[in-house]
């Protein structure tokens, strides 16, 4: 990801995100320091492999804060029912997009930020190809992307803002 980029993130991942915040900060991290402590009080250090683990642990940990911070402190947390109101019928962040290929089968996306990606769920970043190629689109333009397998063309079906958890 460039330095530039934005991120842009919905509110329930801005939720995850804090949440797993807070446990690493305030339950995961404290345990974390008491293991090393009781490892680090067994004597020797050097053959000590509770001692190592729970160091190696306490570095992930302290990188994963690191990231979650910094994240959380850049982003931009969109409300997906509130972007309806800037959005009107138009295809922005946040926004769930029905379409339907050129056999008739019909797909609904989410468009959302990289952090929260979930293709099972339907969720497609921003960034994508077809996210890229539905932003700024209406109820039934005709859009076109390219995909691994060459171009690809959708008509947007339906266009609607709604809670993401």
């Amino acid at each position: 990801m460039s330095q530039n980029q934005r991120i842009y993130m919905t509110t329930g991942c801005a939720a995850r995100m804090k949440a797993e915040l807070k446990d690493l900060l305030y339950v995961k991290r404290p345990e974390m320091v008491n293991t090393v402590a009781w490892a680090a009080s067994n004597g020797d250090r050097s053959e000590n492999a509770d001692y190592h683990y729970g160091k190696k642990r306490l570095r992930q940990i302290d990188g994963r804060i690191r990231f979650l911070q910094k994240r959380l402190e850049a982003a931009e947390i969109v409300d997906p029912v509130a972007q309806k109101k800037v959005a009107g019928d138009r295809v922005l962040f946040g926004c769930t997009v029905t379409v339907e290929n050129e056999e008739g089968e019909e797909k609904v996306y989410s468009i959302v930020g990289v952090d929260e990606i979930d293709l099972p769920k339907g969720r497609i970043s921003w960034v994508s190809p077809i996210g890229k190629a539905l932003l700024g689109r209406s109820e039934g333009d005709q859009i076109s992307f390219k995909t691994p397998g060459g171009v690809e063309e959708l008509e947007i079906v339906q266009v609607e803002y709604q809670a993401l958890d």
